[in-house]
């Protein structure tokens, strides 16, 4: 069995297991409040009674109390609605938690909650927010499954680990790579002649995808599906979340610090820490000296990052071996934790990121692959399929990128040093799924919120959307952080974030497909340009040539090494 079906299987068994066995599920019981921060809510001692003072967050998100409340019992009261209409809804909810070791050290003095010490359990009455709406009442917090919320935490580390594992080889390999492709080129002026072209067509796509999301958002008008109910729970539930990326977004760091921070001052702070904008142009200096060195003078270490490149590609065989068990688990989270109730409020905002994306990959780089190459649509999509997959569950361009390289080179036979430079400037800046959502994301709040746009207000969104893309850090979530920039510079309520929050990680791994498939055809389209004949492998091709894609690669035999 080829190794995409084998990962097919595993996102089909995640996406079952979060369903059915996740936080949200509805075949679960609801008998749990998870309470990222404590100060949000309001504890009694007895309905109506005492108050109990819970610490705020103190150092950002790190510095909140967790709360995990068992439900006991609950108190019923009747709240109107804005029409008058009353209704039945709980007002108290009598809880039990156990008092956690950061909760007691913030808070000293436990007798308010009737305990001694970190630990033990406490009891205490929720207070229960009821909104009024127009029709209905909105009551929060909304409770989850505690079996749910275990099943789940107890399988997520498997996919933590096969993030970690990938993680692991991205700089060695990119930096030994990049460095070995750049000293084969062994003429500088090429390097600049490709540079060049890729930067402008990275660009060039990304303005058209924020382009194509902003005419699918006024197509389809996905604002006007929102009801009021969701509206209102959605800005409840994220509300905390949304806050913490509108932060990051006003310490983000201007475009002229961007360009300057390119360059490291410290290339071995830069590796240890994974900065890949610093990381590739570390590379791209190093190799340019060594070719600047002679072949004779720089061989020995060209010859030794070539061996740690083919050592991180072994790496890379080994770890895909777990990817079909970490991509279930990395799916069963996110479906699990996201729920049916936010796929739904939000199912027509999600079709029509997805119908932009689908546009977008399809006739903008499908259609650059065919004209300016010789390959069909089709083969290319083919060849490229395993490092689709794992960019979709693991929604992280980066931890993509070893994937993507050895798809480049096995199975689309572009040349090393066309994929060890383009691939890397790619994950880091070529961010075309994310300016696309950015954009369709921006008039759907806009939309919610009764904003209208004018056409500078959308030339401004294409124009920030693109800037705020590049060099976006390539890792699960980053989009919301430059979304929340293309609001506020737009006049659009940053607090709109709250409203998409839920959706954000499922769109992740779609529009981190199209990023990734972006890298991969722009890479074609350079090494075409450059005179390479590329030779797409089929999956036929895959499956029975071992020397070639990702089967059976690790079957041949192994013989002990020794030093000289």
């Amino acid at each position: 069995m080829q190794i995409y079906t084998k990962i097919l299987i595993g996102m089909a068994v995640g996406a079952a297991l979060g369903l059915t066995l996740g936080p949200t599920s509805t075949m679960l019981t609801p008998d749990l409040f998870k309470i990222e921060d404590a100060s949000r809510i309001t504890l009694e001692s007895e309905p109506n009674g005492a108050r109990l003072e819970l610490p705020s967050c103190t150092g950002g998100k790190n510095g909140c109390i967790e709360l995990r409340l068992m439900v006991l019992d609950q108190l019923m009261g009747e709240v109107a609605d804005k029409a008058g209409t009353r209704y039945a809804v709980p007002t108290h909810t009598k809880v039990e938690f156990e008092v956690t070791r950061k909760l007691a050290l913030v808070m000293g003095d436990l007798t308010p909650l009737g305990v001694k010490a970190a630990g033990e359990t406490a009891t205490a009455w929720l207070v229960m927010k009821n909104t009024a709406l127009d029709a209905g009442v909105l009551t929060t917090p909304i409770p989850i499954s505690d079996t749910g919320d275990r099943i789940i935490s107890a399988i997520s580390p498997i996919g933590k680990l096969f993030m970690r594992l990938i993680s692991m080889v991205i700089v060695p390999l990119v930096f030994s790579s990049l460095l070995v492709g750049i000293a084969s080129l062994g003429d500088i002026r090429k390097l600049g002649r490709m540079g060049g072209r890729t930067l402008g067509v990275y660009l060039l796509t990304t303005a058209v995808a924020v382009t194509i999301g902003l005419m699918c958002a006024h197509i389809v008008q996905p604002g006007g599906f929102v009801a009021e109910e969701d509206k209102a729970a959605l800005t409840s539930k994220f509300d905390s979340a949304a806050g913490e990326k509108s932060k990051a977004a006003a310490s983000a760091p201007s475009a002229i610090d961007n360009v300057l921070n390119i360059v490291p001052k410290n290339p071995v702070e830069s590796l240890s820490t994974g900065n890949m904008l610093q990381t590739i142009f570390f590379a791209v200096i190093f190799g340019i000296a060594l070719t600047m060195m002679g072949a004779t003078e720089s061989q020995i270490v060209v010859t030794f990052f070539d061996k740690v490149q083919q050592a991180m590609v072994v790496i890379i065989h080994i770890v895909m071996g777990i990817a079909p068990y970490g991509v279930a688990a990395l799916i069963a989270e996110v479906v699990g934790t996201s729920g049916l109730s936010v796929l739904g409020a939000l199912l027509v905002y999600a079709l029509t990121v997805m119908l932009g994306l689908i546009l977008h990959a399809i006739l903008v780089y499908g259609g650059l692959v065919r004209v300016f190459t010789s390959i069909k649509v089709k083969e290319f999509l083919n060849a490229i399929r395993p490092a689709q997959l794992v960019a979709f569950s693991t929604s992280s361009s980066s931890a993509t990128l070893p994937v993507s390289m050895e798809v480049a080179e096995q199975n689309l036979r572009v040349s090393n040093p066309v994929a060890s430079f383009v691939l890397p400037l790619g994950s880091t800046v070529n961010m075309d799924g994310t300016a696309l959502y950015q954009g369709v994301a921006a008039v759907f709040i806009a939309q919610v919120f009764g904003i209208d746009l004018s056409i500078a207000d959308q030339l401004g969104i294409v124009l920030t959307a693109t800037m705020a893309s590049v060099g976006a850090a390539g890792v699960p979530g980053a989009g919301m952080v430059t979304l929340a920039m293309v609001l506020t510079s737009t006049g659009i309520p940053a607090v709109g974030v709250a409203l998409i929050l839920g959706m954000d990680r499922i769109l992740d791994m779609f529009r981190t497909t199209v990023n990734v498939t972006g890298d991969l055809a722009v890479t074609t389209i350079m090494a075409a340009a450059e005179g390479e004949i590329l030779d797409p492998l089929t999956p036929e091709e895959d499956a029975a040539d071992p020397s070639r894609g990702f089967e059976r690669r690790l079957e041949q035999e192994m013989e002990p090494v020794s030093p000289d």
